[in-house]
């Protein structure tokens, strides 16, 4: 039996209800919604017929392109979305850029105090929900590494958007979510070193995923909120399930914290000691 893999969720469409929503100033211009005329059939009815849509669960598949390379569909309410599995997700450029982050790292150079516009502002929200959209697909379709990949993307765009924000409202709007992405991305990075048969490196991917969270919490003056944490205790649930699966012992990390904890000062000493030598290794 593997250890239960537990916890990512599946609002595919539909974020936390405590997300602070942004406010659109008046001066914004509207994107002009066009339509086109179609001079053949170009209808979804065959896909919708045969992939029926479960409010219920996540559904998506890695299917093949005309061109025969791998995309990612998602079933929604209302139809599919589809997905590349490199690049942006939509498959588009930004200012010949692979990805918006790219571009703003670009701009980060040449003016490191930058404030973003509102465009950039647009633009990055795009690009979290895109990739969003994609890491939970990764995550239904156990391809973890993948969703490791874009869990990194999407907590390098914060920092930078962090960094370059126009206000601190929507900087929250996004730093709300930063507990979320990394507990995400724990749970894949440990279930990706499970696949490549190393259950000790995934019981350190998720003290260091839980070490991580806990920083957070602690920044907002939240940490008497980290131990009874939902996503913690997923976490910690699927640590131990390891654990007792592979009869995986705690690791030094873990020992020293206990004994410094305990105030067993000479042995906090030892292991120190020991946890220097395997590094300098």
């Amino acid at each position: 039996m593997k250890p239960e893999r537990e916890g990512y969720r599946d609002e595919s469409s539909t974020p936390p209800q405590n997300v602070v929503r942004r406010k659109v100033p008046q001066n914004v211009v509207r994107r002009k919604v066009s339509s086109v005329e179609m001079s053949s059939y170009q209808g979804l009815d065959a896909i919708l017929k045969n992939w029926h849509f479960d409010p219920h669960s996540l559904s998506v598949r890695l299917v093949k392109g005309e061109d025969g390379r791998d995309v990612i569909q998602m079933r929604v309410d209302l139809g599919v979305l589809q997905m590349e599995t490199n690049g942006r997700p939509d498959g588009q450029e930004m200012d010949g850029h692979q990805t918006f982050l790219d571009a703003l790292l670009d701009a980060e150079k040449d003016d490191p105090e930058f404030v973003m516009s509102e465009k950039q502002c647009f633009e990055a929200d795009r690009e979290f929900v895109q990739f969003y959209h994609r890491r939970i697909s990764w995550l239904r379709l156990e391809h973890y590494h993948r969703a490791v990949e874009d869990a990194d993307h999407t907590l390098a765009l914060m920092d930078v958007c962090r960094d370059h924000s126009p206000e601190e409202e929507w900087t929250m709007s996004h730093e709300q979510y930063r507990p979320f992405v990394l507990f995400h991305r724990t749970q894949a990075a440990a279930l990706a070193s499970l696949d490549d048969s190393s259950p000790d490196e995934a019981v350190k991917e998720i003290n260091q995923g839980l070490d991580a969270v806990r920083a957070v919490f602690e920044e907002h003056e939240a940490a008497d909120e980290f131990d009874s944490d939902e996503m913690v205790q997923q976490l910690i649930r699927l640590r131990e399930s390891i654990r007792n699966e592979y009869e995986v012992g705690e690791s030094l990390q873990e020992r020293l914290a206990a004994a410094v904890r305990d105030e067993q000062y000479e042995l906090a000493a030892k292991l120190r000691d020991e946890l220097a030598r395997k590094q300098a290794h």
